[in-house]
C-alpha cells in the first residue's frame, strides 16, 4: 500500500484514490497525483474595507469591541500605532492605550 500525499489545501492525511485524481473527504478538494505541488501563497492581511495590512501600519476601529475580563469596552474610532500581523484566529498583535496588549481580528478595523 503505497502513501498518499496529505491535502495541499487543509493538510489532512485522509485523502483517498478516485480513478487518477486524489480526493480530500475533509475539505472536498481535488487534485491529479501528477500534479506539481503548489507554493504557498505569502499570506495577505486584509482591513475591513479590503486594504492590504503590513506590520507597522496604523489602523481605527470600525466597531465597538468588548474586553474579556473588563467591564468596559473598546470604542470605535479608537486609533491603534504600530500594529503587528500575526498567524492565528485574532491576525493583530498590539497596544491600546488604557488596555495594554491586544489581540484584534483584521475584520474590525480600517487602514488609516
Amino acid at each position: 500500500m503505497s502513501a498518499l500525499p496529505p491535502c495541499p489545501q487543509c493538510k489532512s492525511a485522509y485523502t483517498y484514490e478516485d480513478g487518477t485524481m486524489l480526493v480530500c473527504p475533509e475539505c472536498g478538494h481535488e487534485w491529479s497525483r501528477d500534479a506539481a505541488p503548489e507554493l504557498d501563497a505569502a499570506r495577505v492581511w486584509k482591513d475591513a474595507n479590503g486594504n492590504v495590512l503590513q506590520d507597522g501600519d496604523t489602523v481605527v476601529l470600525v466597531k465597538d469591541l468588548k474586553v474579556k475580563g473588563s467591564s468596559s469596552a473598546i470604542k470605535v474610532g479608537t486609533k491603534v500605532k504600530n500594529i503587528r500581523l500575526i498567524d492565528g484566529d485574532h491576525d493583530i498583535d498590539c497596544k491600546i492605550d488604557g488596555f495594554g496588549a491586544m489581540q484584534l481580528k483584521t475584520e474590525f478595523v480600517k487602514k488609516v
